[in-house]
């Protein structure tokens, strides 16, 4: 696949990632992309930098953005660099890696929640807990055949979008 045909797919996702405002809190974002290919899409863009790695997304909370069959490409940033609006992946208190959104700064760290949450995680966002943030989100239909899945995914590590803790 050339560099300019992956480019091409990331802007159809970035673009079916912009008309999601338009859709209801209650429904994921779907495409008719299979997840094994979101994740092989991910990882070639990922292999071109670094600082990006992939993951996968489990959960609800950051609907109508991105939900269950999504996958991330994270970018590695200081937390100094973060701002509120943000989408950053962490690990909380529970040794869970969490998607979700910087609301506000405090003096301890950034505190994050997801968009469907009705509170913030307690657990606030530091250079020691921060993964990274959302470069850029893949939609899939979900839907993958298991074995192959497991070879794909193999030591991609899944991301919660889930309520707050």
């Amino acid at each position: 696949m050339t560099t300019a045909h992956l480019f091409r797919r990331l802007l159809l996702a970035l673009a079916s990632f912009a008309c999601v405002a338009s859709v209801t809190a209650a429904e994921n974002p779907r495409s008719g992309v299979s997840l094994t290919v979101a994740l092989q899409d991910a990882k070639q863009i990922a292999s071109t930098r670094a600082d990006l790695r992939v993951l996968r997304v489990e959960g609800n909370s950051m609907l109508p953005f991105f939900g269950s069959g999504a996958v991330l490409v994270v970018k590695q940033m200081p937390a100094a660099k973060l701002r509120v609006g943000m989408v950053v992946v962490y690990t909380n208190r529970f040794n869970e890696t969490v998607a979700h959104r910087v609301i506000a700064s405090t003096e301890a760290g950034w505190q994050v929640q997801g968009y469907n949450n009705a509170s913030a995680d307690s657990t606030l966002v530091s250079d020691a807990n921060l993964v990274g943030v959302v470069y850029a989100t893949f939609h899939s239909n979900a839907r993958a055949n298991a074995s192959l899945l497991a070879a794909i995914a193999g030591g991609t590590t899944v991301a919660l979008a889930a309520p707050a803790r």
